[in-house]
Formats: structure tokens, sequence, C-alpha cells
């Protein structure tokens, strides 16, 4: 732990004003040099004789003016509960443990809850205030409940369109300025005007729910053909077994199913899509966006040349572009490294035979038919068979 006394104090300030903080909030405020945040923060502090700096936008911009004043007793302010889909994070990463110390406030999150009555723990909770809006995609469900912070009242708009383009119902409640004199609780009105700040309470009501199991339907993702196939698919999530935290390199994106089903997986995982044509790649991103996951990373280029400079991965799938020297390279990534390729040519599935020779691992021959028209009747139309290896290095 650093022995530096705190010099930030971060505020979570309620839309009421200093009126709702704590005895340490107030003596943090009036022995503060410098008091930083939103303008409509700081019009709060009616009486205040420390030097007030709005927070600019975009809100990184802020984050070296914050830092200039180091020693210097200052407070930040933030709404609600700063580190719940707040700004807390975003500063302190910056400074070392003791440098600062934290007040947080009731969050927006937890005040809808109280108005509604809804369980916080069984609710999805986002922060859309600066993201996509197609990230609700993976959370709508019949059923589900969600609570997000938008942007500004356009966005509360924005956000019933796009629920109603995913082919998604819902009912909509816009909660406006909670937990001030201006908070506003109603059902949501396609021609009102809704004030900032800004946050959308759903149920969903009925609409195609996004499979949570592995090997999504094909025509969820736009494709020119080049995509490993569902049943394929399915067994190959497997044989990658994403754990939480994980890094995935996807080599050979195509239209990007593996690298997108990986990340929906679970929220703390993250992946990287090689792809070497410029189409490929355009369209991977666009399969990831309109499934709510655009923190996709898609890099356009060739393997092994392209993975020069990227975050080290927990795993790789090869999917297209296999070659002897990407084998090679591959295989000298850190112990503990899984590697799983699949193989459709015999040239290909010659190189994961002998890499099963020299490293070990599972070699699996997958072959599939399915059903199809044979003159006035049915029989089996048989894939190309693949050729799988996994192996932990």
């Amino acid at each position: 732990m650093s022995a530096k006394a705190p010099w930030l104090t971060i505020i979570g300030l309620g839309e009421d004003g200093p009126d709702g903080l704590t005895p340490a909030s107030h003596a943090a405020l009036a022995a503060a040099d410098v008091v930083m945040g939103p303008p409509r923060h700081l019009a709060l502090l009616l009486d205040t004789d420390a030097e007030c700096i709005s927070w600019p936008v975009p809100f990184a911009g802020g984050i070296p003016l914050l830092l200039a004043h180091q020693g210097r007793p200052t407070v930040m302010l933030a709404s609600g509960d700063p580190f719940w889909f707040g700004a807390g994070t975003s500063v302190t990463q910056n400074l070392e443990p003791g440098e600062w110390t934290a007040h947080p406030g009731p969050s927006t999150f937890s005040l809808i809850a109280a108005r509604l009555g809804w369980p916080l723990e069984r609710t999805t909770c986002l922060g859309l205030h600066a993201a996509p809006l197609t990230r609700l995609h993976p959370h709508l469900a019949p059923g589900q409940r969600i609570i997000a912070t938008l942007r500004d009242g356009d966005a509360v708009h924005a956000a019933a369109r796009t629920i109603d383009k995913l082919g998604f119902t819902a009912d909509l409640t816009v909660c406006e300025a909670m937990g001030g004199p201006r908070e506003r609780v109603t059902p949501y009105d396609p021609d009102a005007t809704c004030a900032h700040p800004v946050a959308l309470a759903l149920t969903c009501t009925a609409g195609p729910a996004l499979p949570r199991t592995c090997g999504l339907p094909d025509d969820v993702f736009e494709t020119d053909g080049q995509i490993t196939k569902r049943p394929v698919r399915a067994l190959t999530l497997s044989a990658l077994a994403p754990r939480p935290g994980e890094h995935l390199w996807d080599i050979g994106g195509g239209s990007g199913s593996i690298a997108i089903e990986w990340l929906l997986v679970h929220p703390t995982l993250t992946a990287t899509s090689i792809e070497p044509r410029a189409d490929r790649a355009a369209r991977i991103l666009t399969n990831a966006t309109c499934l709510g996951l655009d923190h996709l990373q898609v890099v356009e280029g060739t393997a092994p040349e392209a993975l020069a400079g990227l975050n080290a991965p927990d795993v790789v799938f090869i999917g297209g572009g296999l070659s002897d020297a990407l084998l090679t390279q591959l295989t000298t990534l850190p112990k503990g490294t899984r590697l799983v390729a699949n193989a459709v040519t015999l040239e290909t599935e010659a190189l994961l035979t002998a890499a099963h020779a020299t490293h070990g691992g599972t070699l699996l021959r997958i072959e599939l038919s399915q059903a199809a028209p044979l003159g006035p009747r049915t029989g089996w139309k048989a894939s190309y068979p693949i050729v799988q290896w996994s192996v932990t290095l």
C-alpha cells in the first residue's frame, strides 16, 4: 500500500445536491481547494470557496486536468455511485492506493429499482450513456428486466426504436433526474421530451431472444458463405472452453462467428479477430455491433505477421490461413495457452496431424450429414469432413 496521504475525494452527488451527503462528504467539500465535476453538479454547490472547474467533454479530457491538482485537497463530483458504471475507475486507475477516498451515493439503478419495486439482483443494469444501444441485444428476452442509463432524452427514443428494430416488444418506463426535485418516473411516450439525466427501465414482453448455448443459427450472422457452420461452431466453442477473463485470438475470422459467440459466453471475455480481407473484416465488425458486442477488436491482416503487437492470448482459434509458419509461431506461445485449429483440406489436415504428433493434444474428425431432397425423396447430404486439433501448450 502507498504511504501517500489522500488528496482526492470522490463524492457521489445526487440530484438533490449537498442535502443528501454524509458528514464525511460535507467535511471534504469544506476542506477542498478544488472541486471538479459536471456543470449541473457544480451548480448545486451554493456555498463553497473552492475553485470550481467544469469537467470537459469528452470525459477523458478532464482526467489530466484533475491530476494536475495532485497534492492539493481536491473533490471530484460524480453521479450516485461512481464505481457502478460511473467515472470513479477511470480516474483511480491513474492513482496509487491511498491517494484517494470515495463516498458513494445511491446509484441510479438502486433508486429506480426502489421506485418500481424491482429486485435489483435479478435486473440487468447497463451503462449506455456512452455506448451503442445495440448492447441491449444480448440481454433482451421475454420476461427480463433491464435498467439502462442513457446519454440524453433523444437516446430514449433511439433505444425504443432499437428494441423495435431488433424484433422485440417491451414495457418502457422513463426515469428522469432520479433522487432530485425534478425526478419523474413515467411510462414511455414517443411524443414526449425527456430531461437529462435519464435512464430507461424496461420489461421485455416478446421477441427472438438469442440462445445462451453455443451454436447460434447461421442466419444470425451476415456472411458471404465464409462461416463456421452452427454444429461445427458449437463443437469448436466447446474445445475453446472459454473461462471468465480470458482473451481469444480468432485467426481467419471470416464472418466473426467464433469470436462473437466467445464474447457472448461471459461479459469479462475479450477477443481479437484477424481477417486478411477488408470486406470480411468490416462484416465481422458489423455482425459484432448488431449483436451488442462492439468491443470485439478486428484486425485486418494476415497471420502470423498481423499478430505482432497484439495483446497476448489465453486461447487461439485458427479457422483460416493455416500454415506451417503460423503453427510454428503459435506453438512458441507461453505454457498454458490453448490452441484449437480446424482443417478442411488434405494439406491443412496433414499440418495438424504433424502438429499432433509433435505437441500432443486431441485430434478429432468431424463428419456431418444433413437431410436434403434427393429426387422426389430425401437423403443424407454429407458436408466436407473437418479435422480439429486442440492442445494446451
